[in-house]
């Protein structure tokens, strides 16, 4: 708002903050007049004026609400109008935005229609609130046969889910008799119902109408007959902007007979799309383990070495220690008897008995001597082989499968690793200690 004398508000922002002032300090009301001066341009929108004997104001109901409205809009009409209290600000026309039109002379209805929902209310009518099964094996559907709600119904399901089993419960929707042919209906439904009752439900729809025309769903005892059933109920009366004591005595409300079907199964088409897609995210998945499974085995089979190859390294090892341990032996031994025969040699070309005691003394001692060398010589390389054998022996394979391991191939000789790289019924060589085996794989265990 302006502060002093100098600052001021443009047009437009004037009629902005009246709009704004109207829209916040009234809001939404109930407005009953005579209609006049009705317009119904291309765009689908309805332009109004309501008046009585003393004022009139503009009314405005867009498309989006006007085929919704069941009352009839002439001129000279009585109507009640649901509506925001708002201000048209290009010329700033005061003017209400309607939500809802009823014929006039309803009032006693909704007194009546109000009173009826507290008392259920407060009895606990309303408090059914069951999950439904979904998609419903059975789709049990209280309705007028010859209406457009079951056409819509059955439509819907058609393109949706035709694999639900549809029983139609033909009823009049409207007048004295609808109420009590409904109420029977659900009775029936409950008591016939099969053993697998929890995947059955029970839809009561039809089409909009006036108030009038939908009073019959304004039954007390259609909505205690509703809050009873053992079946779970949902319900579609009318249009999205239709309340009845139906809708708040199911378990569920839909605001529409097509609606109702849309809620009740799944889309089929949308469904079988979304599954290829699955689909084919999960053989994407797979090809890229398998890719990546292939290089491991691949990886792994170039660091693999066969057993055999370790153990004829060591035989080779082996084979090289002895022959050298035979090679010094000979050439210990080969030098031992060269000295004794040289001391032997000198010992003859004494012929004196003294010297020859003496020689022969220190001959036997020599020979004492030479045999213990051998002796611990021999002793120690045949230590070292030993402990060369064992060390040998521990890296074998052979020892491993001594102590009751096996080796498991398959066909091609490859080491099977895994229980999961078999299949039943294929041949497997089982290597133990001393000898083979072959077997046949009857059944896997992780």
């Amino acid at each position: 708002m302006p502060t002093d004398h100098n600052a001021s508000l443009s047009v437009s922002q004037l009629n902005q903050q009246a709009r704004r002032s109207l829209e916040r300090g009234i809001g939404e009301v109930w407005v009953e007049g005579e209609l006049s001066n009705v317009s119904r341009p291309a765009s689908g929108h309805v332009y109004f004026t309501l008046k009585d004997d003393r004022a009139q104001v503009r009314c405005a109901l867009f498309r989006t609400r006007a085929r919704f409205v069941a009352a009839p809009l002439a001129d000279g009409n009585q109507v009640r109008v649901r509506a925001r209290v708002s201000l048209f600000e290009p010329r700033g026309d005061y003017q209400l935005i309607v939500e809802a039109v009823q014929a006039a002379g309803l009032g006693e209805l909704l007194a009546t229609f109000e009173r009826l929902k507290k008392r259920l209310d407060g009895e606990g009518t309303f408090a059914n609130a069951r999950p439904l099964a979904y998609p419903p094996r059975r789709l049990l559907l209280i309705t007028s046969a010859s209406g457009a709600a079951v056409r819509d119904v059955l439509a819907v399901l058609e393109k949706r889910w035709p694999l639900v089993e549809v029983t139609v419960i033909p009823v009049p929707v409207q007048g004295e008799k609808a109420a009590p042919a409904m109420i029977s209906a659900l009775g029936l439904l409950n008591r016939q119902s099969r053993l697998e009752a929890d995947k059955d439900v029970i839809l009561m729809t039809r089409g909009g109408g006036s108030l009038e025309d939908l009073w019959a769903f304004n039954n007390e005892h259609l909505a205690r007959a509703i809050y009873h059933s053992r079946l779970p109920v949902m319900s579609a009366v009318g249009h999205e902007v239709d309340f009845t004591l139906a809708d708040f005595a199911a378990d569920r409300r839909a605001p529409t007979p097509s609606a109702a079907a849309e809620q009740l199964v799944p889309d089929q088409p949308a469904l079988r799309a979304g599954m290829a897609e699955q689909q084919r995210r999960l053989q994407r998945a797979i090809q890229a383990r398998l890719e990546r499974d292939s290089q491991r085995l691949d990886a792994l089979r170039a660091r693999l070495r066969h057993p055999g190859e370790a153990l004829s390294h060591r035989r080779q090892q082996l084979n090289a220690l002895t022959v050298r341990l035979e090679r010094a032996a000979h050439k210990n031994l080969a030098e031992r008897q060269s000295t004794l025969a040289q001391l032997e040699k000198r010992l003859r070309n004494h012929h004196l008995d003294r010297r020859h005691r003496r020689e022969s003394e220190r001959l036997a001692g020599l020979s004492g001597r030479l045999e213990n060398a051998m002796r611990g010589r021999l002793d120690a390389h045949q230590a070292r082989l030993a402990s060369r054998a064992r060390e040998l022996n521990a890296v074998s394979p052979l020892a491993v499968l001594g102590r009751g391991y096996a080796i498991a191939q398959d066909a091609q000789g490859q080491v099977i690793h895994r229980a999961a790289d078999t299949t039943p019924g294929q041949r497997v060589k089982l290597r133990l200690g001393e000898g083979s085996l072959s077997l046949e794989v009857k059944r896997r265990y992780q």
